[in-house]
């Protein structure tokens, strides 16, 4: 079978053919149909979080159920499930009991630690697989299955609410679907922050009420202020330290910032400021299953509509490298139905 993997240098990644995968106790055996790149992948195949060279990459997979392994009752053949970057936890540790599943010490990831989702087979965990709605497009699944689900969460822990201004630092292929979550979902007013303008013009299509250059406005963070009053919350999805630092300059007394993206940098933050301004500043990991399934529902409503475009598996190299010098409007999505 084809496979997207990470090259023996983990400098980038290379297509080769794989051993198709042997269904064990509890797992299922998905044909891929669709697979988007997330900046992650990125991550994954240049060893930013350790190196993992032959790892199959993805963890916005999505495909038909062909197999079941013996002990599965939760899936059946047919079904269309997501592979997603919260492959499985332990399942009985604090976070796993607590609605914090994502933050299990013991937890596995789809392209990672664990082989992922751009291949034309891939294994699942049965109970940790999440299925898709009718009604949802294939394609446009994969892109909620970790941009969509991973910034519904991240809007859920800026405490959105109607009529509130969130801001999104980063409008590619996370910061349009925060747009759309916040702005359609919670039914928030927007603000998209981003330095290419053909991204805020996207933002500007899909629901942000206000979109700020950060190459053509001098303070970025005092705009915000004045137009705004001070955003009540900031998602940050942008891989760039300036962002997050104007982040936290963005919000208005109790905002609350939302640090997603991960570049490999410290943001700043004034002590005095946070404390006498009572700001919060907290971590996202993608979602949980529950998350994922809640991002699906809005997905197959139709108040949310990711933008993709689906591409061959042999393009996956050129994704990536457009991919490093930020080029990709919306989602690249590898199209293994082909």
């Amino acid at each position: 079978m084809r496979a997207v993997v990470v090259n023996q240098e983990s400098t980038g990644v290379e297509i080769v053919e794989h051993d198709r995968p042997v269904v064990g106790y509890g797992q299922a055996l998905v044909k891929v149909e669709y697979c988007g790149v997330c900046h992650t992948d990125l991550h994954v195949a240049h060893g930013d979080f350790g190196q993992v060279p032959g790892r199959i990459l993805g963890h916005e997979g999505i495909g038909l159920v062909e197999e079941v392994g013996a002990g599965v009752e939760t899936l059946k053949r047919g079904d269309r499930v997501s592979i997603a970057w919260f492959f499985e936890g332990c399942g009985h540790c604090e976070y796993c009991t607590t609605g914090r599943e994502t933050l299990c010490r013991s937890v596995k990831n789809a392209g990672y630690n664990v082989d992922g989702g751009m291949s034309d087979y891939a294994l699942v965990t049965a109970d940790y697989a999440v299925k898709v709605p009718d009604g949802l497009d294939p394609a446009q699944a994969s892109s909620i299955t970790c941009a969509g689900v991973t910034t519904y969460k991240a809007i859920k822990e800026a405490g959105a609410a109607p009529g509130q201004w969130i801001a999104i630092y980063g409008a590619g292929g996370l910061g349009n679907l925060a747009v759309q979550y916040a702005k359609k979902v919670f039914n928030a007013h927007v603000v998209a922050v981003d330095i290419n303008q053909d991204k805020l013009d996207l933002a500007k299509e899909v629901g942000a009420d206000l979109v700020v250059n950060g190459r053509e406005v001098a303070d970025v963070a005092a705009y915000i202020q004045e137009q705004t009053g001070g955003a009540h919350g900031v998602v940050v999805t942008a891989v760039s330290k300036v962002a997050f630092n104007q982040a936290i300059d963005s919000v208005r007394a109790g905002g609350t910032v939302v640090a997603v993206g991960l570049p490999s940098e410290y943001m700043e933050l004034s002590i005095v400021k946070t404390v006498l301004d009572g700001i919060r500043v907290v971590g996202s990991l993608v979602g949980t299953r529950k998350d994922l399934a809640e991002a699906f529902a809005f997905g197959a409503e139709g108040l949310v509509v990711p933008v993709v475009e689906t591409v061959p598996v042999e393009t996956a190299v050129a994704v990536f490298d457009e991919m490093e010098k930020g080029l990709i409007q919306g989602r690249k999505v590898l199209d293994f139905t082909k």
